[in-house]
């Protein structure tokens, strides 16, 4: 086992390494700086390597062949299984399924055993703080079977309650399911009180561990969970992978999630079709042989370091950012203390998340913003989004000075152009032609520079009365809140007024209507938005089909013209 040295462990990983910030204070330097570790994390050359390397040399179908290269297949694969089972110490390999993800373990889960152990007028018991991913599946299951679910609040260190646990827990509770950790908060649950709570009650436990199994390690056995779900991808291993471990008894008892090839013993025609043994049950057609081989080199990864000092060293990046964070006076942290692995959440008072990570953004610093698919505990704390710094043992001080920088300077230009906003109101945008814009957008060439004129464009979008702010005007599928409202000429042309909270999405606004104000039904139909973002040389950074609200403000027009 080697010494966990950072400098050393960043080398692994080429697109950190590559475009790593080098503190010399040329600002010129720097290119990425990934703070978005927990939606997914960067994969080392060991990991990487392995994708091409099986299908250049051993790629073939699994169990289901007599030739050598299925044999070879098969037995890497079967020894990736084994390679996660001694990671998280479950008792068998019968206990450890592939899935595409946490998300659809949970799936698997909620119809497989919510059919097994639900009836009309059981109960569920889920954290306020779950992932969409643990929430809705078991609604679902929920309404078709006539159970209930009950929400368990949060103290006000963002960690479920226990106290309230003991309120909830009742002898209608069939499943219990709680995040190890909040993909949020960062804060570990107490889930080894819960478990014992909830078996003690004859409970079925279900732990979302996609955030933890990263950062620390984990023992199904000790821990005596029945079911633990996670992902590949949040661990240096590659996207479209998931583990579902289950206890070999329950999952033996549980019905097939899906049919097909290999989850099956016997097919007839003439007479029942009988399932096949365990994991196979549950795993039917052909599985993502080489992201599962390629998942097995990133637990082999993972298990080079010392897993102690490797927590550690994150424990020391929490504290300290968490630290930076809190001198900066306008940062609003949503629930109380430091987190317990690297995940912060926050607010900047008098600025729009999505504004912030932009700019952020324009100046190479990746953190996420919005609801983080936990829209129930955003209602919970009383917020429509925030902001989420998630790092990983590869993330360094010197890339946390920096943002802190940078997000202060930031907060300052935001400030200064709040201030000039009066100035600009009043100009409309409906003089300002598309072609005018991509001219302009042309002569600049780097996004930064690209990011302050969307700002500059927002400030000259006319603000809507909030008469008009309204359902009917609401765009949905927008980062943030945005209306628009048409109105039609005799001569069928169609003009538009528009506004959002956001800075940016004004901004985008001013740019989406510069291509439909003026047009017919017919024409605006068929404008080519990617098209003209390419023209912009906004594409790489705002494309239409990304999630900052672009296709949903042309779909809202294209609707409202119809």
């Amino acid at each position: 086992m080697k010494n966990f040295e950072p400098e050393q462990f960043r080398q692994h990983f080429p697109l950190i390494y590559k475009n790593r910030y080098i503190n010399s204070g040329d600002e010129s330097l720097l290119s990425i700086i990934y703070f978005d570790n927990g939606a997914t994390t960067q994969k080392p050359n060991a990991v990487i390597e392995c994708l091409p390397a099986f299908y250049q040399n051993i790629n073939a179908n699994v169990h289901r062949a007599s030739h050598n290269l299925s044999a070879k297949a098969t037995k890497a694969f079967e020894q990736a299984r084994e390679t996660v089972k001694t990671f998280i110490h479950a008792k068998s390999n019968k206990e450890i399924i592939w899935t595409k993800g946490t998300t659809e373990s949970i799936n698997l889960l909620a119809s497989s055993l919510g059919k097994k152990v639900l009836s009309s007028g059981d109960e569920i018991i889920l954290a306020v703080s779950e992932h969409h991913a643990n929430i809705v599946p078991w609604q679902i299951i929920a309404e078709q079977i006539g159970a209930s679910i009950k929400v368990l609040s949060l103290d006000a260190a963002g960690r479920v309650d226990l106290n309230e646990f003991d309120t909830l827990l009742t002898k209608q509770t069939k499943i219990v399911c709680c995040a190890h950790v909040s993909n949020v908060l960062g804060k570990i649950n107490p889930i080894v009180d819960i478990i014992k709570k909830a078996k003690a009650a004859g409970a079925v436990t279900v732990i979302d561990g996609a955030q933890a199994i990263a950062h620390f390690p984990v023992d199904v056995q000790k821990l005596d969970c029945d079911f633990y779900v996670f992902s590949a991808h949040k661990m240096y291993g590659p996207t479209g992978v998931g583990v579902l471990y289950g206890k070999e008894a329950l999952l033996d008892a549980m019905p097939p999630y899906q049919s097909g090839g290999e989850m099956i013993k016997n097919v007839s025609l003439n007479k029942p079709t009988t399932f096949n043994s365990l994991p196979f049950k549950f795993e039917a057609g052909t599985p993502n042989i080489a992201g599962v081989v390629a998942y097995a080199e990133a637990v082999h990864f993972i298990n080079q370091f010392d897993h102690d000092e490797l927590t550690k060293y994150e424990q020391q990046l929490a504290q300290y950012c968490f630290q930076a964070l809190s001198r900066v006076p306008t940062v609003k942290f949503i629930v109380e203390g430091a987190p317990d692995i690297p995940v912060i959440a926050f607010t900047i008072e008098g600025h729009h998340n999505h504004d912030i990570a932009t700019s952020l953004d324009s100046y190479g610093i990746a953190i996420r913003s919005g609801h983080h698919c936990a829209m129930p505990l955003m209602e919970y704390l009383n917020i429509s989004g925030c902001l989420r710094v998630s790092m990983a043992a590869y993330n360094s001080f010197d890339e946390i000075d920096y943002f802190i920088n940078t997000l202060i300077k930031v907060i300052q230009q935001e400030k200064e152009n709040s201030l000039g906003e009066v100035t600009h109101k009043t100009i409309h945008n409906k003089d300002t032609e598309s072609n005018e814009i991509i001219n302009k957008f042309s002569k600049i060439k780097s996004w930064d520079s690209r990011h302050r004129e969307i700002m500059l464009l927002g400030k000259t979008l006319q603000r809507m009365d909030k008469g008009l702010r309204n359902e009917d005007s609401l765009i949905s599928g927008c980062e943030s809140l945005a209306w628009v409202v048409v109105n039609k000429s005799p001569q069928g042309t169609f003009s538009f007024q528009a506004d959002s909270d956001a800075k940016i999405i004004r901004g985008l606004l001013v740019i989406v209507l510069s291509a439909f104000n003026g047009k017919s039904a017919l024409e605006i139909n068929a404008f080519d938005i990617d098209s003209f973002f390419e023209h912009l040389g906004l594409i790489q950074h705002l494309s239409p089909s990304r999630g900052n609200g672009v296709l949903a403000i042309v779909d809202k027009i294209k609707i409202l013209t119809q």
